[in-house]
């Protein structure tokens, strides 16, 4: 190689070296999609904008939400798994679409431990276990103790492949319950007729039960966390009622296609410890039963690790299928 030809390769190099880091530094320095791989309207979508507008806040630049819902949150997460690591492309990760889903055959397109990089868990929420008043159960140990005398005749509301439905098949598993599955196209219908009394209860989410247990509408008998919860302090949780280390959680947080740039993701995981740590935003949260995690990188990593392989077993002993 010749001088002159020294010289080009030298300028080049110099020109594009700075050039990368600067726009890592200057990251985000154009709006960046967040796709929310469920409809509009739902938790996740609330979720997904509850970040959108963190973000903006915190990094100076629009985040906007792209709902893109289908195949049980699959046809977004695979969008983001096939995106360029550039930033510019999010994922809300969720239970769903990040751990469940694996457990089926076929198995998504796309793998939750492999294919991208977990930036931060933003809130995990319990399952709330809620009975008509109707029902002879007052309490959880109760609630046990006729189900195992009455086996076959609790039938409770199932959402396919819903965090409710996974979670009363570990219970099933871990307490050995007899109870029958009645299928429902959603979480409203089914709870609908709980409050009916066409069937006797349900798994589901806390903010979606908790008007109607606080109008006396619905019994709740249990949580799912590992602690009781705020919006349910009277309520116990399923380990310490006799299952000690039972935890089922419905959580939601931010991620980025595998190969986004460190210094990316350092900064989008400082804003949202900076945003989620905001007191009069983790008090929303908090009033609708949320727990605000607001985790770095590392353990958000190996939570969607855990809860992959914890929900895997869980699906396939059931013998779960796809609808």
């Amino acid at each position: 190689m010749n001088k002159r030809q020294l010289l080009t390769a030298a300028l080049a190099l110099a020109a594009a070296l700075p050039f990368g880091a600067s726009a890592q530094e200057d990251y985000p320095s154009k709006p960046v999609k967040l796709i929310v791989p469920f409809p509009a309207g739902g938790t996740s979508d609330i979720m997904g904008r509850l970040i959108a507008e963190g973000l903006s806040k915190q990094l100076k630049r629009p985040f906007v939400v792209d709902n893109r819902g289908g195949a049980g949150g699959a046809i977004g997460t695979d969008a983001v798994a096939k995106a360029a690591p550039d930033g510019y492309t999010l994922l809300l990760t969720g239970i769903g679409s990040n751990a469940i889903i694996h457990g089926f055959t076929p198995k998504p397109p796309y793998d939750s431990t492999r294919d991208f990089v977990h930036i931060s868990e933003l809130a995990a929420g319990p399952n709330v276990l809620v009975v008509n008043p109707e029902f002879p159960a007052k309490t959880f140990k109760e609630f046990i103790a006729w189900v195992k005398a009455n086996p076959g005749k609790f039938s409770y509301g199932q959402v396919n492949a819903s965090s409710g439905h996974v979670t009363t098949e570990y219970l099933k598993q871990v307490a050995g319950l007899d109870m029958i599955g009645i299928p429902y196209k959603g979480g409203a219908p089914a709870l609908n007729d709980v409050l009916a009394n066409q069937i006797p209860g349900m798994f589901t989410n806390q903010d979606a039960v908790a008007p109607f247990v606080k109008a006396g509408k619905l019994r709740p008998l249990v949580v799912t966390s590992a602690q009781r919860n705020p919006l349910y302090p009277d309520v116990p949780t399923v380990a310490e009622s006799g299952y000690p280390g039972f935890t089922a959680v419905s959580w939601t947080g931010l991620s980025a296609p595998k190969g986004t740039p460190k210094p990316i993701v350092d900064k989008l995981e400082a804003a949202m410890v900076a945003a989620f740590n905001d007191p009069a935003v983790r008090a929303k949260l908090e009033a609708n039963g949320f727990v605000v995690i607001a985790s770095k990188s590392p353990d958000f990593t190996k939570f969607v690790s855990d809860e992959v392989a914890r929900w895997t077993k869980v699906v396939q002993t059931a013998g779960i299928k796809l609808d």
